[in-house]
């Protein structure tokens, strides 16, 4: 998720914990730090794009390192607030505050390495988009009214921010289900047998999905909206030129974004070179992770990932209003 987002789940979940222990502002203090820490891994540069993105959100957001360096980080805040009394509450809450943020990127369709180091398969539940405002302005306008009345009452504010924005997280799991189940009929009535099939929410909402259909020689892309789930699945479909893969097959970097896309990649020519595009984030013709491999007879060092356009604002409403 955005970077608002998990500070303010931190703080918010550090007030939660620490109550009237400490004044209000120290515990969203140190909740805001410890929920930003995790995604800081970004300033890391591993060598070419490939790593850059395959490995963000590994160690950092690993469950076991995390509650392992919490006791540690619970510890310092205590002693940096003088209140060594009550470390064991400043241990719980920066560990719900570290443990909160990878288990919100897992909501998201990108892939989080929450399970290192028994495994680094990066999960990924799809049900939310990186940003979404029905999900982060309940728990900040929460927070906000919590530190500003700064009593018993504001706690409550606290607590029912945290409790609808749980809620909201469980509704697009929800609706991310209805969504497949829909999406799935119309492809057996359209005859369509997918290899492979993606439901995640487009920009900013749980109303409309997208969802990406792969075979073994093209992909398909549609939409589908809670608000009309009878109109008929209109599918979009491309080559994925899956003989441009064949020369990178064993190829690192080629194999790496196959495996960390979970299949939902494509290949595509551009004059000599060759490029793999994950499809999981994105829309046709424009994908946040395009990458240039280089040629089959001189594969890249260090791939460089393509630039992406984005929509304007306008052309970005109109496509939701007409899916919607």
């Amino acid at each position: 998720m955005d970077s608002l987002s998990q500070l303010t789940l931190g703080a918010a979940v550090t007030v939660a914990v620490m109550g009237k222990r400490v004044p209000l502002w120290q515990a969203a203090l140190a909740g805001a730090v410890a929920g930003t820490l995790p995604d800081l891994d970004v300033f890391i540069d591993h060598g070419d794009a490939i790593r850059n993105m395959t490995l963000h959100r590994t160690e950092s957001h690993a469950l076991l390192w995390l509650t392992l360096v919490a006791p540690l980080f619970g510890w310092l805040v205590a002693g940096a607030t003088r209140s060594r009394q009550h470390w064991r509450a400043w241990c719980l809450a920066i560990w719900l505050a570290l443990i909160t943020h990878p288990l919100l990127d897992l909501t998201t369709v990108y892939g989080t390495q929450l399970g290192l180091p028994l495994t680094d398969y990066p999960f990924a539940i799809g049900s939310m988009f990186i940003i979404d405002p029905l999900y982060t302005l309940p728990l900040l306008i929460a927070l906000i009214v919590a530190l500003w009345r700064r009593d018993a009452c504001g706690l409550r504010w606290n607590q029912a921010g945290l409790l609808i924005s749980t809620l909201y997280l469980g509704w697009s799991m929800v609706a991310q289900s209805v969504a497949t189940r829909h999406i799935e009929h119309q492809l057996t009535q359209q005859a369509v047998q997918p290899q492979q099939l993606l439901v995640t929410p487009t920009a900013f909402n749980t109303l409309v999905w997208r969802t990406v259909i792969i075979t073994p020689q093209r992909y398909g892309e549609a939409w589908w909206s809670l608000l009309s789930p009878n109109r008929p699945l209109q599918i979009r479909w491309y080559d994925r030129h899956p003989a441009l893969f064949a020369p990178f097959k064993g190829q690192w970097h080629a194999e790496r974004v196959a495996w960390f896309s979970h299949g939902f990649y494509a290949m595509r020519q551009q004059g000599n070179d060759t490029l793999i595009v994950d499809l999981r984030m994105g829309e046709e013709p424009d994908y946040t992770f395009t990458f240039n491999l280089g040629s089959a007879a001189a594969p890249a060092a260090a791939p460089q990932r393509e630039d992406s356009l984005r929509p304007s604002l306008s052309q970005a409403w109109h496509k939701f209003t007409e899916r919607l």
